[in-house]
């Protein structure tokens, strides 16, 4: 969070893709960490000090929610995406207040590639006609049963018919939540498939949460690695040159 990206800590490149974000009326840091802490403050951002007890990024955020006036919608951006389009966020958001039925908003992007099909560390997620969440999974859904058959295992199907890739969607991490049910959420206890699948928001769907999902307005990249960080350095060095 605090690797310095074209001048500055990656943090407050994200912070700034949110203050970008059309909808957004108010950005809030929530850390349990003291140095992401300070940087926030002195960059002048809001930032609260969290219980470092919390399990997830939900139960922190939940802390934060809870102090947040009644009917808030409640956003929930990771904070190593510093990349993540400003206009994803507003879809997400107009997407969950559009949806009077929903409970959350979440994103997804194409999987463009065999590997990422088959590789358990890229969810998958399932939607219906109407835009809504049915699924996810760690899996390959939904599974092209036919083509399986036909070629003898998944990764055969994928080679030999290149354009069953198009039918995945990969889930992203960015939600939007009606603060309400994020406070009563993260009181829920953690289900059965949430623990299978170790995906917390297959919590919401057995509890009957209605998530309604939207595609990301273009690619984001959570910095997980090396690799990543120079990716996204290169992309916000080009970016602030390209204002200058």
């Amino acid at each position: 969070m605090l690797l310095p990206i074209a001048g500055k800590p990656l943090i407050l490149h994200t912070v700034d893709r949110a203050c970008e974000a059309a909808t957004i009326g108010r950005v809030i840091v929530a850390t349990d960490d003291a140095r992401i802490f300070d940087v926030a403050r002195e960059a002048e951002v809001e930032v609260v000090m969290t219980s470092p007890d919390h399990a997830s990024g939900s139960d922190r955020i939940a802390e934060v929610a809870e102090m947040l006036p009644v009917g808030s919608i409640v956003v929930n951006v990771q904070g190593d995406e510093p990349v993540i389009p400003a206009a994803t966020i507003d879809a997400a958001v107009r997407a969950l207040i559009a949806d009077a039925g929903a409970q959350m908003a979440t994103t997804f992007e194409p999987i463009d590639t065999a590997e990422e099909v088959l590789d358990p560390n890229v969810v998958k997620i399932v939607t219906s006609p109407n835009g809504r969440a049915i699924y996810f999974s760690r899996s390959p859904i939904p599974l092209p049963r036919e083509a399986v058959q036909k070629f003898g295992s998944l990764e055969s199907a994928l080679t030999a018919e290149p354009l069953l890739v198009g039918q995945f969607k990969k889930h992203t991490g960015l939600y939007v939540y009606r603060r309400e049910f994020l406070v009563e959420f993260t009181r829920l206890a953690r289900t059965p498939i949430e623990e299978t699948e170790m995906l917390e928001q297959m919590r919401a769907l057995e509890n009957g949460a209605v998530i309604v999902a939207v595609e990301a307005a273009g690619r984001s990249i959570g910095v997980d690695t090396a690799a990543d960080l120079e990716r996204v350095r290169q992309m916000l060095g080009e970016k602030v040159r390209g204002t200058v």
